[in-house]
């Protein structure tokens, strides 16, 4: 049960990513100005490094009940928690709670500690 705790928590993760990148550029970047062009460019480099961080939390969570290693699988569900837990943390300050992203963060973070 608990591998699949951990793999439920590796698919939300990329979904929670996936969802962050579209409503990205659906929502902010085609309402945003910025200037000067460079700048635009680097912040939407940046808003999508995120993106491709939670991808590979995804994936290492999916991976971690095949791995041999207890050590291992510790360390990933310890590092993704503490990723998406600020995450979660920062969404929900920053929008006052008023946004979903938060809760998504909080599921993935849940289902991950629960399939420790």
């Amino acid at each position: 049960m608990r591998d699949l705790l951990l793999q439920c928590s590796g698919l939300a993760a990329i979904a929670v990513a996936l969802i962050h990148s579209v409503l990205g550029e659906t929502k902010v970047f085609a309402r945003a100005t910025i200037e000067p062009a460079r700048l635009r460019t680097l912040i939407h480099l940046v808003w999508h490094a995120g993106t491709v961080a939670w991808i590979g939390g995804g994936v290492l969570l999916l991976a971690a009940p095949w791995m041999e290693s207890e050590p291992a699988r510790h360390w990933i569900i310890v590092t993704v928690a503490c990723v998406f837990g600020f995450a979660a943390f920062a969404n929900a300050w920053a929008t006052r709670g008023k946004h979903f992203g938060w809760m998504a963060l909080s599921a993935v973070v849940a289902m991950a500690v629960a399939g420790y």
